[in-house]
């Protein structure tokens, strides 16, 4: 399957701030991608040192579901919700820049919604143990290749990931990973190249 090199990210972190542990943690990632998890700027102090450091550190900035905001502040790409129905973004949209468009699923129903909302790069979660849902809501690895074995766009694993299973990710096509918390494993001492091959 040829993947879209338009899409050079391996790893998506989401968060709504940024600390010395996560930037040092964060840089030792190749091809990282920051996503803002939130849908508005209401910290604007949080949203520009995130944006800051960014630049500072030529990675790319993505916003979840806020359209308007992302053209505004001139970031990477959206990253559209399983819920998202409203955006659908199309050749006569004109951005500063390349923008791309990223999308969130659970199922192939989702799956379907997102590609008619044009996202190239697919997140499907969640593939692990977590607080957030219910055990009959986990894909793990023989559910997660079953359910996107099919699917021609690059496909992320998301959900319960940590530094004890990020590994098992091998097991599936995916081309990389999205998280929230396994920026904060302080196990992380060495540069993540696991998905350097998959580029």
């Amino acid at each position: 399957m040829q993947l879209n090199k338009f899409y050079s990210e391996n790893f998506y972190f989401f968060t709504s701030y940024i600390n010395e542990q996560i930037s040092k943690n964060v840089l030792k990632f190749k091809n990282i991608a920051i996503v803002y998890n939130e849908t508005s700027v209401n910290d604007l102090k949080n949203f520009l040192i995130i944006k800051k450091f960014c630049k500072y550190n030529n990675l790319k900035l993505y916003i979840l579901d806020n359209l308007k905001i992302a053209y505004h502040f001139n970031l990477d790409g959206i990253v559209l919700s399983h819920n998202n129905k409203r955006v659908i973004l199309n050749n006569n949209i004109t951005f500063k820049k390349q923008f791309k468009t990223i999308g969130k699923v659970h199922n192939q129903r989702e799956y379907y919604l997102k590609i008619k909302q044009n996202c190239k790069n697919i997140i499907l979660s969640p593939i692990f143990s977590n607080k957030k849902y219910t055990n009959n809501q986990l894909l793990g690895v023989v559910k997660f290749n079953l359910i996107s074995n099919h699917w021609r766009e690059n496909k992320f694993a998301m959900g319960g990931i940590n530094y004890s299973n990020f590994k098992r990710i091998k097991m599936t096509k995916a081309k990389g990973l999205g998280f929230n918390y396994f920026i904060n494993d302080k196990k992380i001492k060495k540069p993540v190249l696991f998905f350097k091959g998959r580029a």
